[in-house]
């Protein structure tokens, strides 16, 4: 299956999230929408909720990929908030799942696993057990948080999301990340 094929059950899963909540949507209502074969959707997806996590990470590929490479830690957190309010309704609803294999779990696994591998690309001896305990708690926090965010309408702009997320960060967090402001 080719890019452009996932696409098109991402939009059939994002039209129909319109009028049904993830948990209440079928893959055969997906796979009907997009018209592909039952096989072909399950040869690339476990699930439903893998194709949403699917279409989240080509967020991710937008956004944290680009973190200290050409975006700061704002910049990057602007981007990510800026791309779920253009998908309001469908993110809205896949953070309000919270069945297994859902977003704010592979949301948490993405930032969590980006923000430790940076860590420790200034050396395994600067991921210590509190370091690690920080980063667990304010990566928990930031998708309870962005979580709240999205099934509550997105009121506030992402650009003021992302400067709340940084200003967050424990200090000695915010130490490790300075290279990415």
């Amino acid at each position: 299956m080719n890019e452009k094929t996932k696409y098109r059950l991402a939009e059939s899963m994002k039209q129909l999230v319109k009028k049904k909540s993830i948990d209440a949507i079928t893959v055969n209502s997906i796979i009907e929408a997009a018209d592909v074969s039952r096989p072909t959707f399950y040869r690339h997806f476990k699930d439903k909720y893998d194709l949403v996590n699917w279409y989240f990470q080509k967020l991710c590929d937008k956004s944290f990929l680009q973190m200290g490479v050409s975006l700061t830690i704002t910049e990057a957190l602007n981007r990510k908030f800026e791309f779920l309010r253009g998908e309001k309704d469908f993110f809205a609803a896949a953070f309000s799942c919270r069945s297994q294999n859902n977003l704010m779990d592979y949301d948490y696994q993405c930032i969590y696993k980006f923000y430790s591998d940076f860590i420790r690309k200034g050396g395994e001896d600067d991921f210590t057990p509190e370091i690690r305990f920080l980063l667990e708690m304010y990566c928990h926090g930031s998708i309870i948080m962005t979580a709240q965010w999205a099934v509550s309408g997105m009121s506030t702009p992402p650009e003021q999301m992302a400067a709340y997320l940084v200003a967050a960060l424990p200090p000695k967090l915010s130490e490790k990340f300075t290279s990415l402001s």
